[in-house]
């Protein structure tokens, strides 16, 4: 088709135009999902990180063929003050012109390890479409969301012409899933190829299938290793118990006191924030969580406010003898990860604070406990008064037909307060591209390819509007 500038072509004939770019994208577009998710990388130390290297490549080359950016490369930073360097990521840059925005947009290209592949009813880098689902890990977290921003600019370029207005910034993530080690050096070393007047990221998640969410708050993270020692060395349980603490008893009495009887947080120092939340029933809980009938849900308070602003407290790994291998023993030393959410409002690291106090207090019979690597994010609330967060919600509303939820999630993105930080004066617009329903971080994790159409859709208008100078 022939291309004009944006503000030369009628909205209705354009926003027209980019619908029908983006449906007939598609299947070019899961096609290239699916062949990011059949890279394996996953950023942890353990992994090997040739496949996160393999993937960056493959999103640049990506980048590179929208024929719209003024420089792409691939770009790692080092870990704060040491000489450790971070894993990859994409930088890409096209300036804007004749006084329209920048805006830039994130996604992350690594994925969570995969797990047991028994637990996986499809192999987990074999994307597989089933019913109106891609399975495999990644496709929806977040290499959904480095597909929306391509295929996004792919419909913008095939409706308006490589020669469009506005500015944009891409910056696709390397370790995102790994802690975001050198996420703050990053910004600190390319600040100028990252400044926008808009940040989309797309790391998010939506209310259902056919309702689009805005994401407004999420929670912040700490995260560490606790470990107990009251025995040098292992005795016979027999011999010696009911006499000498364990490691077990010793952790088991330790962790019992991070809770009340109901399940809701126990330790002093960690807040709650105050807000309201919508209609969420029990009956929706079971359904996206998969509660066993007779199980109850913990802790007090409307449903949500119990997951976006409330803090809570997991332990989420123990390294103690299995039971295969259990011998009749009194074990001399048990750790455990420990995952905490920290309410918006608190600062990680008074949260920190509050942690470590509470265990010095409450770990029994003498026993020092030890906490080490810790691991902090903070909490973020967003400021939706903006234009751009308005013609955002403008855009989800027309692209899904739906008007969108302003959505808390009890999850964390802890860099999105480094952005804030770093470009205190841009609009943060935290969308997604997963469901309730997509089991992010955990096995026959999905996309829904509905969902991924109106995102994409919604994104796509976004940039045509603001490449136009709407607001």
């Amino acid at each position: 088709m022939s291309h004009s500038p944006a503000d030369s072509v009628p909205a209705a004939e354009r926003d027209s135009a980019i619908t029908d770019a983006v449906r007939l994208g598609l299947p070019t577009t899961i096609a290239d999902l699916s062949a990011l998710v059949r890279i394996p990388s996953v950023s942890w130390a353990a992994f090997d990180p040739a496949h996160v290297q393999a993937s960056a490549e493959s999103v640049a080359a990506l980048a590179e063929s929208t024929g719209v950016f003024d420089s792409v490369r691939i770009a790692r930073a080092t870990i704060g003050d040491t000489d450790e360097v971070g894993q990859p990521a994409v930088l890409a840059r096209r300036s804007a012109r004749n006084g329209a925005p920048t805006i830039l947009l994130y996604a992350h290209h690594d994925v969570q390890p995969p797990g047991k592949d028994e637990d996986w009813d499809t192999e987990p880098f074999e994307p597989t479409v089933r019913g109106d689902r891609l399975y495999g890990r990644g496709a929806a977290d977040d290499k959904a969301g480095v597909m929306a921003h391509i295929a996004s600019i792919r419909a913008l370029t095939e409706v308006l012409g490589p020669d469009f207005d506005l500015g944009i910034a891409l910056f696709i993530e390397g370790e995102e899933e790994f802690g975001s080690r050198s996420f703050e050096t990053f910004l600190a070393d390319n600040a100028e190829e990252l400044r926008a007047d808009a940040i989309v990221v797309a790391d998010s998640g939506n209310w259902d299938e056919v309702t689009p969410a805005l994401t407004v708050s999420l929670r912040g993270n700490v995260t560490f290793r606790l470990s107990v020692r009251p025995l040098e060395h292992a005795s016979h349980s027999g011999m010696f118990g009911g006499a000498v603490p364990d490691a077990m008893l010793v952790m088991i009495r330790l962790l019992d006191s991070f809770w009340n009887e109901d399940g809701s947080v126990a330790v002093e120092g960690l807040s709650s924030h105050v807000g309201e939340t919508p209609d969420y029933s029990e009956a929706q809980l079971r359904s996206e969580t998969g509660l066993v009938d007779g199980v109850g849900p913990i802790g007090s308070g409307s449903l949500l406010s119990r997951i976006w602003w409330q803090p809570s407290i997991t332990v989420t790994g123990i390294d103690a003898p299995t039971v295969a291998n259990a011998s009749n023993t009194l074990i001399p030393e048990v750790s455990v990860r420990v995952s905490a959410r920290i309410a918006p409002g608190q600062s990680a690291q008074d949260a920190a604070d509050a942690l470590i106090s509470h265990i010095r207090a409450h770990t029994p019979f003498g026993v020092v406990a030890q906490v080490d690597d810790i691991d902090t994010g903070n909490p973020f609330l967003v400021d939706t008064s903006g234009p751009i967060v308005a013609a955002t919600k403008k855009s989800m509303a027309d692209a899904w037909g739906v008007e969108p939820v302003d959505f808390g999630v009890g999850g964390s993105i802890p860099f999105i307060a480094s952005l804030v930080e770093s470009f205190p004066d841009a609009e943060i617009l935290v969308t997604g591209v997963e469901d309730p329903h997509s089991r992010a971080h955990s096995p026959n994790e999905s996309l829904h390819l509905g969902v991924f159409h109106r995102a994409v859709l919604a994104e796509a208008l976004l940039l045509a509007r603001l490449s136009a100078g709407e607001r």
